[in-house]
């Protein structure tokens, strides 16, 4: 299983601490956020992750000049930002033709990768993405999904006013090849993926739920949190 570590955004909402560190480097209890993505696709099997860099892509290489988990990373420097799509399209060559995972890398998020990557292979014939989703508690922000008795998306609520529901995208996805030849066809460089994409695949999206733990680290509040939540979370698991 490729992956595509998203880790290349500016973090404006962490700032001034963001002044300093790129937001995929900010620490968790003491250990960067990427780290914890590292070590989660490290023991589920993973070898081969790509990175994208823009906002102070010297760190990044640093971290990853030193990674401690036995894992193939490829950093990629973006001087334009491409948006998701963009940046998938730009590094399909890397992917060979094989499925791949799509990850923000500016969450923090613990499950089961395997079970996870399992969803994807045992996915109906016409389904092209596997979504996770969790249980936010506070879905105003939050993409909203509305799903069928067999898991599947029929609807997207993307932050509006009292959404029909709490179960939300995580923005992790396992992708078909086909995702990415889709891609191909808008003819150009920049694709925002929940805007171009992700709506033209309704009715063909699994999903998997995480009912471990996942927080969007966007703000000092929502990091502050991580910080009380994770611990105790993660010597569960």
């Amino acid at each position: 299983m490729h992956v595509l570590l998203l880790a290349a955004g500016f973090g404006t909402r962490l700032a001034p601490l963001t002044n300093t560190i790129p937001k995929c480097l900010v620490p968790i209890n003491g250990r960067p956020l990427l780290d914890h993505w590292m070590e989660l696709l490290s023991d589920g099997g993973v070898k081969d992750v790509l990175v994208n860099l823009h906002y102070m892509p010297d760190q990044v290489r640093a971290y990853l000049t030193h990674l401690r988990y036995p894992l193939k990373v490829t950093p990629v420097f973006e001087p334009k930002l491409l948006g998701t799509g963009g940046t998938l399209l730009r590094n399909r060559d890397h992917f060979r033709g094989q499925p791949v995972m799509l990850v923000h890398a500016d969450n923090l998020s613990l499950f089961d990768l395997r079970a996870f990557i399992a969803r994807f292979e045992t996915r109906p014939p016409d389904v092209e993405i596997t979504m996770m989703t969790f249980l936010t508690d506070a879905p105003e922000t939050c993409g909203i999904v509305e799903l069928d008795a067999s898991g599947i998306v029929r609807a997207f609520h993307e932050k509006v006013p009292n959404p029909p529901g709490r179960l939300a995208n995580a923005a992790v996805y396992i992708l078909a090849p086909s995702v990415l030849d889709f891609i191909a066809t808008l003819g150009k460089d920049d694709v925002d993926f929940s805007t171009e994409v992700l709506p033209k695949y309704l009715g063909r999206i699994n999903t998997y739920e995480n009912n471990v733990y996942h927080r969007d680290i966007g703000n000092p509040e929502s990091l502050r949190r991580a910080e009380m939540e994770y611990p105790t979370v993660a010597a569960r698991a």
